[in-house]
């Protein structure tokens, strides 16, 4: 004897006895956008996460292109946007890098005391019996100098007029070691003769 089939359909829905009879529909999925803040001249407004050259500083609320922001600032996580989650966590880092800040002015004091009350620093170079370098001492050369001596100074931080091409003269050289803080060392280039070739 052959198994006849039910025309009874069996139903997917679980059947309580609150909704007996009723069918129970799922609740619809209802996406939420992050609505971006618009700015006085209808721009994108962001919190800056970090310093960005000419927009503005850690911390700012800045008003910026839609796709500036989109395709910048915010996938290479300089900027946020400002709902009151990111405001929060923003005042807690501000407190982390006021610390990280405070620490590394500190540091830049001590260097610049240690630099003040450094002897000059000597640099040889190939040089002409009158005096004259082959080439010239900038602030590449300064900065490794200086590093020689356990004094961590990169060569942005050495504001030189223009390069030193004289041997045998002793320079005062400007430093800028950040946040305002500045300092001087002395350089005295010696200038080494090339030996002539044998024949």
């Amino acid at each position: 004897m052959a198994k006849t089939k039910s025309s009874k359909p069996k139903s997917k829905t679980p059947v309580t006895p609150a909704t007996k009879g009723e069918r129970v529909l799922p609740k619809p999925k209802v996406k939420r956008r992050q609505q971006m803040m618009k700015g006085p001249n209808g721009g994108m407004q962001l919190v800056l996460i970090e310093d960005v050259v000419h927009l503005g500083k850690q911390g700012e609320i800045v008003e910026v292109k839609p796709g500036y922001g989109r395709n910048y600032l915010l996938p290479y996580g300089l900027a946020l946007i400002p709902d009151p989650h990111n405001l929060k966590r923003l005042e807690v880092y501000k407190i982390q890098v006021f610390k990280a800040r405070e620490a590394k002015i500190a540091d830049l004091k001590v260097l610049a005391e240690q630099l003040m009350r450094l002897a000059a620093v000597t640099i040889e170079a190939n040089a002409t019996d009158d005096g004259h370098l082959y080439g010239s001492i900038g602030p590449v050369e300064v900065s490794k100098a200086l590093k020689a001596k356990n004094l961590m100074v990169e060569p942005d931080m050495v504001k030189l007029e223009h390069p030193i091409k004289e041997a045998n003269i002793l320079s005062e050289i400007p430093l800028s070691l950040g946040f305002g803080i500045e300092s001087k060392v002395q350089v005295l280039v010696v200038g080494i003769l090339q030996a002539a070739p044998k024949k």
